[in-house]
């Protein structure tokens, strides 16, 4: 991709991603949308919306998973949704626990090491669509669960699933969260995100949890290591996030066709470490000049570069894949 010169800023590329106005306009993923529950085995509840074509076109269904404090309504989900929908996929967005308006389906709070249940999830979903196949999709953290779910993948199949594509994946999430920690404007995003969910959350269950000790705090890494000692068994940030770090060999056992899209500008996750990975034959990795976080828009209209590598990439699936 090569964006013009107003769009090359990484800041500019990362805070456009989630403008609310790159979703202006009719969106037929939306309007086709029906809510869903799905209950893991755990007995974990994930809120879901299912996007159907008016006449089933069989190319396929694409979940697609959410950054960390997005949903499945952040512009990025909207937007990508709307192209895909548009070129005839089905599409659901799936949120993770305690994203979107879900706080009160769990008593248990989200933690992003809780990969079972949104694998549990996928399956469900991967399970109602045989024999159609299945894509997923997932930025940021949402890239993360993506490729760890490929890599389950590879001793535990999800039936149908065909390809996975992680957009701005999160791979070392201490070094992310210093990252975060470094930049008022993106700080400043996520700071208010999180506080409102955990007050949400606070509010829903308020016999369970005070979060009140974490709300002065100005930092994600002391937010984190004070959520961790009350309410969880983790002794510090550092051994929590080592529970999802994807780094060095963590990817090279992946057998499922999977693409990875990162920029060299990313200002949340260090390019360096993509180019540590030591990745299967099956993994494809798409470094970009540009693109900032979860962005790599091309234009004016501000659409994304890799919806169109999406839809490619998946309707190029063979179905043997």
């Amino acid at each position: 991709m090569n964006p013009p010169f107003w769009l090359r800023p990484a800041g500019v590329q990362t805070v456009l991603a989630s403008a609310g106005l790159r979703a202006l306009g009719r969106n037929a993923m939306v309007d086709a949308a029906r809510q869903t529950i799905l209950t893991t085995a755990e007995g974990v509840r994930l809120l879901g919306y299912m996007s159907r074509q008016a006449r089933p076109r069989q190319k396929g269904l694409v979940i697609l998973l959410h950054g960390w404090e997005g949903s499945s309504e952040s512009t990025y989900i909207r937007t990508t949704g709307r192209f895909l929908f548009s070129h005839g996929f089905d599409v659901f967005r799936l949120n993770l626990r305690d994203h979107g308006p879900s706080h009160h389906l769990n008593t248990g709070i989200f933690y992003a090491v809780l990969l079972d249940e949104v694998v549990d999830a996928v399956r469900q979903i991967a399970d109602a669509e045989h024999p159609n196949p299945v894509f997923l999709a997932g930025f940021s953290l949402g890239g993360n669960f993506a490729l760890r779910i490929a890599r389950q993948c590879a001793a535990q199949p999800i039936n149908g699933l065909k390809q996975v594509v992680s957009i701005s994946p999160v791979l070392d999430p201490d070094k992310a969260t210093d990252r975060i920690d470094d930049s008022l404007l993106i700080l400043k995003y996520f700071l208010k995100k999180w506080r409102r969910s955990l007050a949400v959350k606070q509010q829903l269950f308020p016999g369970r949890y005070d979060f009140s000790a974490l709300m002065d705090v100005d930092n994600i890494r002391e937010m984190t290591e004070r959520l961790l000692a009350r309410y969880s068994d983790y002794d510090s940030a550092g051994t929590y996030f080592r529970g999802y770090t994807l780094t060095n060999n963590d990817l090279r056992d992946i057998t499922l066709p999977t693409t990875i899209i990162t920029a060299r500008d990313d200002p949340i996750i260090p390019v360096a470490d993509f180019y540590d990975l030591h990745t299967s034959e099956s993994t494809r990795l798409i470094v970009q000049p540009y693109g900032g976080h979860n962005g790599f828009l091309e234009g004016w209209r501000l659409n994304g570069w890799y919806e169109r590598v999406m839809v490619d990439t998946f309707e190029n699936a063979s179905p043997s894949d």
